[in-house]
């Protein structure tokens, strides 16, 4: 066991780089733009914000001498408080992921930040560091993921001593995928990051006005160029190019590290050029495996694979990409890596298909939305181009695209009950493949209507551990699925296995 001890002193550093971040429109605001006005509002506006950020930075400094942390062979201990002082205690056996995060800020220090995400909910659902060194990180993980714990040293200040044991007892892994540079073009179109640049343009013009108001130059600027069909052209192509040249970019930072791995007990995603993000999972807490294609990936032959984890899967805007094994794979080759990082689970091409009459259920079924948007186009009726009959035009229009959506859901739904392995696709233009385990399943659910049973169809469910919990199934299916799929899943009680 080691002796607690306090987080790393550069942790206050970042907590007061996050402050400043957070504080630079504020001071902006207040310090520049407003530079010289001595109005009320402004006048105790500055000395409200003196105040917060003199309380925040005492606050910083407080939880640096009072938050501390050890580990022993089997948790993590988290001391925490002034006054009020509390202890959180978080088996290493609660861990589901682990994910490492760092910026610029980390590799200008040699750091690195580092979370241990449980299956619990709520705020102290983690064990987070901020701010760590890279030796302390890889040995504190290493013990913390090892099957044995005892064996493993406990985390030392020597940190030439902790990167030599990692490099020790690091298993090899295997390397399954690397973007080449046609895989980064080809992420960029489909991703339509090129279409990002115009209403970044259209932001940053906006904020610009706010605080400079250049409307009126902005108008004359734009008379011009209307005025001349060379100069607009011009401005087209070079938008155009630099639109392009914007996507590839933006698509490289975030996909040009990219690297999928395993070894025999983890899987591995690293991503990001100026920013690197870490995720490893266990291979025995994955919950399921989905495959998803929108219209343009299947027309182009890509998929994204996704896993699902007990544990939370990171915070912010990397909370749903951190899952996914890479967006843009080849679907063939999609199917292969899941088969190499999971041997226990299995994707079968062929899967069945509904009944016709799963078809009409569907299309008779009534639709609430077409409903309340009729009645609503009915009570405003609105004209376009001066037609006076255009409500009913539209709400038309919503009729047949629904017709065309449920058909294409029907079409494309499909489902197999394999061994201990279940399989369902659904979805109309964005199509969804769930894969999962017998053993991985908390919760089953069939469901049946007056008119499904006149006709002999379900509902089917599914239910896995997930933060939030992640459902899946399919609609209208025979019941003759519906009764071996409550009969496969009895078969659970032979499989299950308590932690």
């Amino acid at each position: 066991m080691t002796e607690a001890r306090r987080h790393h002193p550069l942790t206050m550093v970042w907590k007061l780089w996050k402050l400043a971040k957070f504080s630079f429109v504020i001071v902006m605001y207040l310090f520049v733009i407003k530079f010289g006005a001595d109005s009320t509002f402004l006048k105790y506006g500055r000395i409200a914000f003196f105040l917060f950020v003199g309380v925040a930075v005492l606050v910083i400094l407080f939880q640096w001498l009072t938050h501390k942390y050890k580990l022993d062979d089997a948790s993590f201990h988290l001391y925490e408080g002034v006054f009020t002082k509390s202890v959180r205690t978080i088996p290493f056996a609660k861990i589901q992921n682990v994910n490492r995060h760092t910026t610029l800020f980390h590799r200008l220090f040699n750091m690195t930040s580092i979370r241990f995400e449980t299956g619990l909910t709520g705020e102290e659902a983690a064990v987070e560091f901020e701010v760590i060194a890279l030796a302390e990180a890889d040995s504190t993980e290493k013990h913390v993921t090892s099957p044995v714990t005892d064996k493993l040293m406990t985390v030392q200040d020597g940190e030439a001593a902790a990167e030599s044991h990692a490099e020790a007892v690091k298993p090899r892994r295997t390397v399954h995928f690397k973007p080449t540079r046609k895989d980064i073009v080809r992420a960029s179109f489909t991703s339509l990051s090129f279409l990002l640049l115009i209403p970044l343009l259209g932001s940053a013009y906006s904020k610009i006005d706010q605080f400079f108001h250049v409307k009126q130059e902005a108008k004359g600027l734009f008379s011009i160029m209307m005025d001349s069909w060379w100069i607009a052209a011009i401005l087209i192509v070079v938008l155009a190019v630099v639109s392009v040249a914007f996507g590839i970019v933006r698509t490289f930072v975030k996909y040009g590290k990219y690297e999928i791995s395993s070894d025999p007990e983890r899987i591995y995603i690293t991503k990001g050029l100026v920013d690197e993000t870490v995720f490893s999972i266990a291979k025995q807490r994955v919950q399921a495996v989905e495959i998803t294609q929108s219209v343009l990936k299947r027309l182009l032959g890509l998929a994204e694979v996704k896993l699902t984890s007990a544990g939370g899967l990171g915070d912010g805007e990397d909370k749903l990409e951190i899952s996914s094994l890479y967006p843009f794979l080849p679907v063939q080759r999609a199917y292969e890596m899941i088969s190499e990082m999971l041997p226990a689970y299995e994707v079968t091409r062929e899967m069945n298909r509904l009944p016709a009459k799963s078809l009409w259920v569907r299309m008779l079924r009534p639709s609430w939305l077409w409903i309340v948007a009729t009645a609503a186009l009915f009570y405003f009726k609105p004209r376009l181009l001066g037609f006076e009959q255009t409500w009913w035009v539209l709400s038309g229009v919503l009729l047949i695209w629904i017709f065309v959506s449920r058909w294409l859901d029907f079409a494309n739904t499909r489902y197999v009950l394999k061994d201990n392995f279940i399989q369902f696709r659904t979805g109309s233009l964005t199509t969804a493949l769930f894969i999962s385990k017998r053993e991985k399943i908390i919760e089953v659910n069939v469901t049946r209507s007056l008119f499904q049973k006149w006709l002999g169809l379900a509902s089917v469910g599914t239910m896995n551990r997930a933060k939030p919990v992640r459902r899946a199934g399919i609609d209208d299916a025979p019941v003759e699925l519906a009764e071996s799929f409550v009969k496969w899943y009895m078969g659970r009680r032979k499989e299950v296995k308590m932690e």
